[in-house]
């Protein structure tokens, strides 16, 4: 764990308040996980962690707890709580859950206007991504076309179906954290993206889920054989 995260958790210390709660904790820590703060495998120092945050051991833990049930912890026996590394079934699994949540959200869409909340955050995802690219900012870009799928999913409007599909981009990051070439798994997929865009712009949402369909087949399957290959 390096001291640059250390310094920046320091930092966090000012968004907790007087009022810290274990969610607020765990909230950090999560954010700190998906940038990549804490790569997989990594141990997670109780005692450093606390001092740079400002809280009590009780909290901290609580705040584990909350990131264990979320999967993107693990406690070890005897040598305490680890950033959990991804097997290449859990990454299968995270895209049969992707399919059935974002699949199912095109296809229960009626004719348009679509929530325009949502759509404005697939826009602003495809054009963050565009300038990613152009900079050659490859994590960037995957970051962008995280953002592309929330917003997608948002057009659902569920609260409880954005959460879900929170915690399954976030576990999904534990895998994209390990992977070397990041643009290889990134950039053919900005076009794809647009792509599912125009189709729902022109009110074509059976249109939108067929594209998706095939986007998240072609994206399984090749970052599960990266997937497998990266961790020998």
């Amino acid at each position: 764990m390096s001291d640059n995260v250390l310094d920046e958790l320091d930092e966090d210390r000012q968004l907790l308040g007087r009022t810290s709660t274990a969610e607020r904790v765990a909230g950090i820590l999560r954010s700190r996980i998906i940038e990549g703060g804490f790569q997989p495998g990594v141990r997670l120092a109780e005692e450093e962690i606390g001092t740079a945050l400002g809280i009590s051991r009780n909290t901290l833990r609580e705040a584990f707890r909350l990131l264990t049930h979320e999967q993107l912890l693990v406690h070890e026996l005897n040598r305490g709580m680890f950033v959990r590394k991804l097997t290449v079934e859990d990454l299968e699994d995270l895209y049969r859950v992707r399919r059935l949540i974002e699949c199912a959200t095109l296809r229960q869409l009626s004719a348009p206007p679509y929530p325009q909340r949502a759509v404005q955050a697939m826009e602003e995802a495809v054009a963050a991504g565009r300038s990613a690219a152009d900079e050659h900012r490859w994590r960037d870009l995957g970051t962008a076309n995280m953002h592309f799928h929330q917003g997608l999913v948002a057009l659902a409007e569920s609260p409880r179906t954005d959460e879900m599909m929170r915690g399954v981009l976030a576990e999904l990051r534990l895998v994209f954290h390990v992977m070397e070439n990041p643009r290889r798994f990134h950039e053919p997929y900005l076009p794809r993206n647009e792509q599912i865009l125009r189709t729902l712009r022109s009110g074509d949402a059976p249109g939108a889920e067929r594209l998706l369909a095939g986007y998240l087949d072609d994206s399984r399957r090749q970052l599960a054989e990266g997937y497998a290959r990266q961790l020998g």
